[in-house]
């Protein structure tokens, strides 16, 4: 038997994903208490997800968004990862408040942020020791909050998974008009 990469590549990258997201789940959290949610979005999602962000473009006037949603695209599936609200009772004062009773509801828990933080990291690490390509989005993690991909998270960010020869999320062209 033969078997062509081209044609295992789709549930290759896949199965890299999911491993993504099990290094993201598996990652340290912060005094062990575990509020990330990572899920995998693929076929119609994909391109809800890459809808949503248009969307984002034509309200906000961001141009990235228009890029991104049209990179994403490119890929073959798009990890999300994000964090529940939740503080950590440290009154640290990181987050810019010097208590957790007295910081104001949205205002994300320091800790948190660096939960999904290091969930990302995590992921990617995997990802680069699998040999696919990967780049961290603020923008298409905003859709998937947006449309309340990983229910009640806050803070959601999104990586988009591609084998190809050459990595579509980086060397990207602007959608912005040349000068």
């Amino acid at each position: 038997m033969i078997e062509n990469e081209r044609d295992s590549r789709h549930e290759h990258v896949i199965n890299i994903a999911r491993q993504m997201m099990t290094a993201a789940r598996t990652a340290p959290k912060g005094k062990g208490v575990d509020i990330i949610e990572v899920a995998l979005v693929t076929g119609d999602e994909l391109q809800q997800l890459s809808k949503t962000m248009v969307q984002i473009a034509e309200e906000t006037g961001m141009k990235f968004f228009l890029r991104d949603a049209n990179n994403i695209l490119q890929a073959e599936c798009v990890v999300i990862i994000g964090t529940h609200e939740h503080a950590q009772g440290l009154n640290c004062g990181h987050c810019g408040f010097p208590t957790c009773a007295g910081r104001p509801e949205g205002v994300p828990c320091a800790i948190n942020s660096v939960d999904v933080g290091i969930a990302i990291g995590s992921a990617c690490a995997t990802a680069a020791d699998m040999r696919v390509d990967t780049r961290v989005m603020f923008s298409a993690g905003l859709a998937a909050q947006r449309l309340n991909c990983l229910e009640g998270c806050r803070s959601v960010y999104a990586i988009p998974v591609s084998a190809s020869s050459k990595n579509p999320f980086f060397d990207r062209k602007s959608n912005q008009p040349e000068k």
